[in-house]
């Protein structure tokens, strides 16, 4: 089993409360709007990380999309990411893909739902208190079954 934490819109600041949460996973993806160098850096004192670019995030030197493989499990990492309209880069990546899930931020609200065969997830937001949204980050677990997917409130 692979178990990998996912934040997303922290935006410089990383809750304490994720160290502990995060406790013990195989791998972190961050799906955009980091803020700061720092929180990768605290991020990969706890395991690997992958991140992409937000639209608030400059010189961090991460992508704006990125593929990565964890044991069996592919993962497509974008911040802006619209389920209701993916337009043709994107449709086109899947397609090629391939990815059991499709990770993304940006909006702040949780997302869990499926895309024919591919998990779409959100994780919430992990940053400051914003627009009366609760804060959360989540956890997919990764086995013979498939993803599980858990949203965990900061």
């Amino acid at each position: 089993m692979i178990t990998v934490g996912v934040i997303s819109d922290t935006h410089g600041i990383l809750d304490r409360k994720v160290v502990k949460l995060f406790a013990g996973v195989d791998h972190i993806l961050h799906a955009g709007d980091i803020g700061t160098e720092s929180v990768l850096r605290e991020l990969e004192m706890i395991a690997p990380v992958t991140a992409v670019s937000g639209n608030c995030d400059c010189g961090l030197g991460a992508g704006e999309i990125e593929v990565v493989e964890l044991g069996t499990f592919k993962f497509v990492l974008r911040h802006i990411f619209d389920a209701r309209s993916p337009g043709a880069e994107m449709r086109a990546l899947i397609r090629q893909e391939k990815p059991h899930a499709l990770v993304f931020g940006h909006t702040h609200a949780p997302c869990h739902e499926r895309w024919g065969d591919v998990l779409l997830f959100n994780p919430g937001y992990a940053g400051r208190q914003r627009f009366k949204l609760p804060r959360s980050i989540g956890i997919l677990r990764c086995d013979d079954l498939g993803i599980s997917a858990t949203h965990i409130g900061l």
